[in-house]
Order: structure tokens, then sequence, then C-alpha cells
């Protein structure tokens, strides 16, 4: 049964692809958006990721078309471009602001948030919540060796769940995680790009004749 508790999810996008990489399995956005929906009245649902704006393709826009329109909110900005002391050319994007107001900001109308996210940063966040009367629930991951939460992160939380015990609600079957195959190139035909997008993402998209 639905719990009449106001819930808003928040993902740390850049953070909880590295812990489902650590973990071995893929998130699916869809079971993940209704998992959440079935238990709680979801207000809202956000996803932050930093886009490289200047490359002809991007791994990531498909996955972030996608959430934008079905059912979350995604934030995005450009990243920021940097040369480390190898001359080698990096990229950096820090979204940790952008939740954080938009936590505060909805704070009033939820009972509950929910952090993707094991980054230290947010755990004066996760306490100024706590003060406004918001409960919080930090999902990230110990199973790894070194964790990929903070320890300060969780014991701030209200409660933490760790992301391996969510595999079987939220997870992509593994018949489903099919690698590109080697040497193939991205492309950016949407045609071409529908595999991509479902074997990447764990995002099922309708046949030719379905549209």
């Amino acid at each position: 049964m639905q719990s009449t508790q106001r819930c808003a999810v928040f993902i740390d996008g850049a953070n909880l692809y590295a812990t489902t990489k650590a973990l071995g399995f893929d998130i699916d956005y869809r079971k993940l958006l209704k998992d959440f929906q079935s238990r709680e009245t979801l207000i809202r649902a956000f996803y932050y990721t930093a886009m490289i704006e200047d490359q002809e393709y991007s791994s990531i826009r498909p996955l972030v078309d996608w959430l934008d329109y079905n059912g979350y909110r995604v934030v995005t900005k450009p990243a920021r471009e940097f040369t480390d002391p190898a001359g080698r050319r990096r990229f950096k994007g820090n979204m940790d602001i952008e939740l954080a107001i938009d936590a505060l900001e909805l704070a009033p109308r939820l009972d509950h948030m929910v952090l993707f996210s094991g980054d230290g940063d947010f755990r004066s966040l996760v306490e100024a919540m706590q003060r406004r009367g918001v409960r919080v629930t930090v999902i990230s991951t110990i199973q790894t060796q070194p964790a990929m939460i903070s320890d300060e992160l969780r014991r701030q939380a209200d409660e933490f769940v760790d992301l391996s015990s969510l595999a079987s609600r939220i997870g992509r079957e593994p018949g489903e995680r099919s690698a590109r195959p080697a040497g193939e190139t991205p492309t950016r035909h949407r045609a071409e790009s529908r595999p991509n997008l479902e074997n990447r993402y764990g995002i099922r998209q309708p046949d030719q004749d379905e549209e």
C-alpha cells in the first residue's frame, strides 16, 4: 500500500554511475521510478549530471533525454575542462550546489528525502533537511573496497540503504546487459541509438511499428 509520506528522490548521476559500476549492475530507471511511486507519494525525482558540451557525441545524452521525457527532472550544467599534471585533457563538473538548492526549496513540502550519493559534501545538506523536519535516506554502498559512501554522510542520515540490496528491485535483468560490440562507433542517428539506449541504461524503446 502506498504511504501518504511525501517523498523526493535526488540522484547524483556521476556518483551513482560509479557506485553501480563498482557493484557490477546497471540501474533500470523505469523500475527505480515505479518502485518509489508505489511506496510513497513521490513529489519529484531529480537527476543531476554535468555535460561536456563541445563533444559531437555524448554517451550520457540518450539517458538524459529519456529521463527528461519520462518523469524525471533533469538538471545539467557544462563540465569544466582542465589539464592534469601529465598534460592530459580532463573534465569535471560538481552538481552539489544545484542539488542542495533544489532540496532546501522543496523541504517545506516533503516528509522524506532520498539521496542517491555517497559524497561526504552532502552531510551538511542532510543535517539542514533534518532541521526542517525531513527524514533523510541515503543510498550508496559499503560493499566495495573502499566504501563508496563517506562515514560522515552515513552517520548523519536517518537511514542508510546499501544499493546492493536494491539490485533485485531497480537493477536490470542480467540478460538485458549486453555490451556494445567491440569497435562499434557511437552514432547520433536515432534509429541506431535505440538499441544502445536499451543496452546501456535499461530503457526500452517502442518498436518502429509501435510509434
